[in-house]
């Protein structure tokens, strides 16, 4: 749901580079090349981005009872 701060298998920070990411992604920019201007090299923190779902809008629909 949310990106890691941190690679979960490197430890590299890449939660701040998430917002960039999404927004050149969704302008139509090829992600494998923002993942590489973002210095995005190894494939333990590409998967973090390129496997993540944006469910947070949807589950805050819920609210406990």
């Amino acid at each position: 749901m949310l990106i890691p701060i941190r690679c979960w298998s490197c430890g590299k920070p890449i939660g701040h580079l998430w917002e960039d990411y999404a927004k050149r992604v969704q302008q139509g920019e090829d992600p494998g090349k923002v993942l590489d201007d973002l210095g995005l090299t190894r494939y333990c923190c590409r998967m973090q981005f390129l496997a993540h779902v944006d469910l947070i809008q949807t589950v805050a629909k819920f609210k406990r009872a």
